[in-house]
């Protein structure tokens, strides 16, 4: 758990994906997530955890749906949602936290 907390611990907003490989939701995801990246650059970081190999952080955060997405700043949970969101809902709720 000491990782997470280094990745979460940025003045940066710190968006997470909780995913899985065999959700079709949590696919769909992947190339948004890729166009929020590209547009925010080093203003802002998306980190994609698969829930298969980070099970016990998922249950420690209860991560139920997916994807779960949480946006962490200064290593504080800001903003979280399950299910499918779209790049410029995303790009504002990053810009938001900065």
């Amino acid at each position: 758990m000491s990782k997470f907390g280094e990745l979460v611990d940025l003045n940066i907003p710190v968006l997470l994906d909780f995913y899985a490989e065999w959700s079709e939701a949590s696919e769909a995801m992947h190339p948004v997530l890729r166009d929020v990246a590209a547009a925010l650059g080093d203003k802002a970081k998306v980190i994609k955890l698969d829930v298969d190999k980070n099970s016990q952080l998922a249950e420690a955060l209860r991560v139920k749906g997916l994807p779960t997405l949480m946006i962490y700043r200064d290593g504080e949970m800001k903003w979280r949602q399950s299910g499918e969101q779209n790049a410029n809902t995303l790009i504002g709720l990053l810009k938001e936290h900065q």
